[in-house]
């Protein structure tokens, strides 16, 4: 089967254009390529705006008459900015991912028609194969007869391999610095978390879609996600600002007031009109934590956000737009929380498209190192001494990490390095200070097990992973605090700057009720 000429050029609203009936009598460069002997065109693909669509119908017509045996394909390119570099690049690469590409096909990009930006943009394309066709270059002849022969000249260019080789290496270093950066420049070994990374990396390369971070607490999603922004940022791809929010601490008006922002008088205590933080990440990023902890009103009203890019403030009666890019986080199962009627199945729908697993620090053993070694310059430049390990004690906290649960993730895992940072005479670690830690670690988490085994009895053996180790610190916590209250603040301190009311008592004896537990109970166990 002999291999058919399709042809992408994108349509000249001047070149191609001309007065009704003097159309013939002129040169035009989308219809004189489809009447090339040297180069007989099976198909044109003819992209174009939608205000040309009357010269594009126009176009198809005439093509018909001169060159039968032409299919033409008019596609309308959704450009507002036909000078937007960023704008036509995507329009067009989008239509390259859209696009079958056939092996019986040879295909040419036509740059003759089209703004110079559109002209750079198929050449960029062409170059990194993400359109893999040569480029070809039309002009009239100086001898063309006027009318229907006025068929020009063509010049096919054929890039070298060799550049598109060296091109593509280049991409290849950029996209290896963009994973570093979204691992913190930590040389990570894990074969799981490396492929996540790097898919991760060309996801929030291409996409603003929404992205769902998933894993256990302390896996470190609130850092990714502020690297995400950094990437995204850096790339140009988002001008606004990271919008982080805990939706653990949030309830009832005040979850509508922080996300959505609120009217004057919209609630008591509502004297001045508020600003909420979806409207404040407006072409930025906003990260929401612990998104299985909204309320069923807000999960509605942030899926409108997110599909219509606006929102009604509460009490407003006006709305308010904002193009922001969200990056969820949780550690729970969302899927079985829709089927238990906490949270909206259409939300997951739309939030989980892209759905990134954290693994837990005990299941990447082998990035234990790499990780220690990225603490230790931290701890250095922050204490201001340069901190390292005697090699025994090194070999000993390794050894003991790389079997480690590690309940909280990298929160235990940082945190035990940073305390021997501290502890370390003259900067050195060693065994004695290794040693002493490790016990610290033992002891709270067997303290941690009779704690819970005391309040809960048989209970206590079939709680998830997760669940324990939360429960075991509250636990702990109100076993020491002198009131319901105290304990609450402690545990909740950090999300109190952002909070207008302090129901901390409520927040905890609710949780405690979750697993048939109050405060009286755990202080007298």
């Amino acid at each position: 089967m002999a291999r058919k000429n399709v042809v992408i050029g994108l349509l000249g609203s001047t070149l191609d254009a001309g007065l009704q009936e003097k159309r013939w009598q002129r040169w035009r460069p989308s219809v004189a390529i489809c009447r090339q002997p040297a180069l007989p065109v099976a198909r044109l693909e003819l992209l174009h705006q939608a205000a040309h669509q009357q010269l594009a119908t126009q176009i198809v017509a005439d093509i018909a008459k001169v060159s039968p045996d032409t299919e033409v394909r008019p596609r309308v390119l959704d450009l507002a900015n036909p000078w937007d570099f960023q704008e036509v690049y995507g329009a067009l690469d989008d239509f390259a991912e859209a696009y079958t590409w056939r092996q019986t096909e040879d295909y040419y990009l036509h740059i003759t028609t089209g703004t110079h930006v559109a002209q750079i943009c198929l050449f960029l394309l062409c170059e990194t194969r993400a359109m893999p066709g040569v480029l070809l270059q039309s002009s009239p002849s100086r001898d063309d007869r006027q009318g229907r022969d006025a068929i020009g000249s063509i010049d096919v260019i054929d890039l070298e391999l060799a550049r598109f080789d060296r091109l593509a290496a280049r991409f290849r270093a950029r996209q290896a610095r963009g994973a570093s950066l979204l691992k913190q420049g930590i040389d990570t070994r894990n074969a799981r978390f490396n492929k996540m990374i790097e898919e991760l990396e060309h996801v929030a390369s291409r996409s603003k879609d929404p992205l769902l971070l998933t894993g256990e607490t302390g896996t470190g999603k609130t850092a990714l996600c502020a690297r995400i922004h950094e990437l995204k940022r850096a790339r140009q791809h988002l001008a606004g600002e990271l919008v982080s929010l805990n939706c653990a601490t949030l309830r009832g008006d005040l979850a509508m007031s922080v996300l959505f922002g609120h009217a004057r008088g919209a609630f008591t205590g509502a004297a001045e009109a508020r600003t909420g933080l979806l409207r404040k990440a407006d072409r930025g990023l906003v990260f929401l934590d612990e998104i299985g902890e909204l309320g069923r009103d807000e999960q509605a009203m942030l899926l409108t956000a997110i599909e219509e890019r606006r929102f009604y403030p509460l009490g407003a009666d006006k709305h308010v737009s904002s193009d922001f890019q969200l990056v969820a986080g949780t550690n729970r199962d969302l899927a079985a929380d829709v089927r238990a009627g906490r949270f909206r199945e259409d939300l997951l729908a739309r939030i989980s498209l892209w759905t990134f697993h954290l693994p837990a620090l005990r299941e990447r053993p082998e990035d234990i190192v790499p990780n220690l070694e990225y603490e230790l310059e931290r701890a250095s430049a922050e204490l201001g001494v340069r901190v390292s390990f005697a090699k025994p004690a090194r070999d000993a906290f390794v050894r003991y990490a790389e079997s480690a649960p590690w309940p909280a993730n990298f929160r235990d895992f940082n945190a035990a390095l940073r305390r021997m940072a501290t502890l370390a005479d003259g900067g050195r670690i060693d065994v004695a200070t290794v040693q002493a830690e490790i016990a610290r670690l033992s002891a709270t988490r067997h303290r941690a097990d009779d704690d819970l085994a005391t309040v809960l009895g048989p209970r206590a053996d079939v709680l998830d992973r997760f669940d324990r180790v939360q429960l075991a610190d509250v636990v702990g916590v109100c076993r020491t605090a002198p009131s319901l209250s105290a304990a609450g603040r402690a545990l909740f301190a950090q999300s109190l700057a952002a909070r207008t009311t302090r129901n901390d008592a409520d927040r905890l004896r609710k949780y405690l009720a979750r697993f048939g537990l109050d405060f009286e109970t755990i202080r007298s166990g």
